[in-house]
């Protein structure tokens, strides 16, 4: 195991004038282009929200089984709700996590021809016993999203691309809260707390419990370690920033290590994404930038989609193939025919 070696920015840099604001935007180029991941720091986010959020995520876990079972994903064709203990998937495996996961709050699309991704988009499941719950994750949704379009203009100049780049290209962007629970495990060897995977969208802010660890990110094949830092995000790009720039920016695998029995662990990650509609065009980096672009990472088991709706379906229907098979079954018959030809 590695020591930690992730960059730390600060986001308050932005606003201390032209050359601390250059400064970051050169940091966060170079994160993104080296490792992919960095914490980040002086988001505005302050600690009596941040123990608001963690206090409701504690209360959750903490209902009668009955309550949360009421609200399960697979009562959701829109992939909305509680998850139990290994009720999703990553490459296959069983990840050991509960969880509950929140989307824009909107009405189902009705029309039968449109696109599939349209599926995604429907009300959340909220627990009638922890009316709370939505009024901070709300309030966390709006923060963190200031956050996330800061960053993103921060890019765009940064990759010499006009300020408001994603801004123009995003419409009304795609939004996925998860609040997780890691269990603690008995067996001796490291358990899949999440498998080794890369984000399918633009940009991921995970917040980690204080004092916990368990995030390992893959630098140079070895496993490195990414624990809570207070007052800080974890800050990842995914595959459509990779595509946008052709691999001059990478997605970076990483995984999540089940904590030792009795401990537990609390993380809340927030993606980021265009609205499902859309597609994010290939930026035209400056020469210099571009000489270094290594093109696209292919797996051809695992395909990027310029079209936000396609890469976003696809991974729910990867993680949840029970929710696929109850709801969407249309879907999943397609793309095994598809694999087989």
């Amino acid at each position: 195991m590695s020591e930690l070696t992730l960059p730390i920015l600060d986001l308050s840099q932005l606003d201390a004038g032209p050359e601390a604001a250059e400064r970051f935007r050169s940091e966060l180029r170079a994160a993104t282009h080296d490792v992919g991941f960095f914490y980040l720091t002086g988001t505005g986010v302050t600690p009596a929200l941040e123990a608001r959020l963690h206090q409701a995520a504690r209360d959750f876990f903490a209902l009668p089984e009955a309550d949360k079972l009421a609200i399960e994903n697979v009562t959701s064709p829109h992939f909305r709700g509680y998850t139990r203990v290994g009720g999703e998937r990553t490459q296959g495996r069983v990840d050991w996590r509960e969880q509950i996961d929140i989307g824009p709050e909107r009405e189902a699309v009705a029309d039968p021809d449109a696109p599939d991704y349209t599926r995604l988009i429907g009300p959340n499941l909220w627990p009638d016993a922890q009316p709370e719950l939505r009024e901070v994750v709300a309030e966390w949704h709006a923060r963190l999203s200031d956050v996330a379009r800061t960053l993103l203009r921060a890019w765009a100049g940064a990759l010499g691309a006009p300020e408001d780049y994603f801004d123009s290209h995003f419409g009304e962007p795609s939004t996925l809260i998860k609040i997780v629970r890691y269990p603690g495990k008995e067996d001796p060897t490291p358990q899949q707390g999440v498998g080794a995977h890369k984000d399918s969208g633009v940009l991921t802010l995970l917040w980690v419990e204080p004092g916990k660890g368990g995030l390992q990110v893959e630098r140079n094949g070895v496993w490195v370690d990414a624990p809570a830092v207070p007052g800080a995000f974890v800050v990842n790009i995914g595959e459509l920033l990779e595509y946008a720039t052709q691999g001059y920016l990478k997605a970076t695998n990483h995984r999540v290590i089940s904590p030792r029995y009795p401990d537990d662990r609390i993380s809340v990650p927030f993606f980021f994404n265009p609205a499902l509609d859309k597609r994010l065009p290939i930026i035209e980096l400056p020469a210099e930038l571009a000489a270094e672009a290594t093109g696209v990472t292919q797996d051809p088991s695992n395909p990027i989609h310029a079209l936000y709706g396609e890469n976003a379906l696809k991974s729910r229907l990867r993680a949840h193939p029970d929710v696929a098979e109850i709801h969407h079954p249309d879907l999943v018959a397609a793309r095994s025919a598809a694999s087989a030809r």
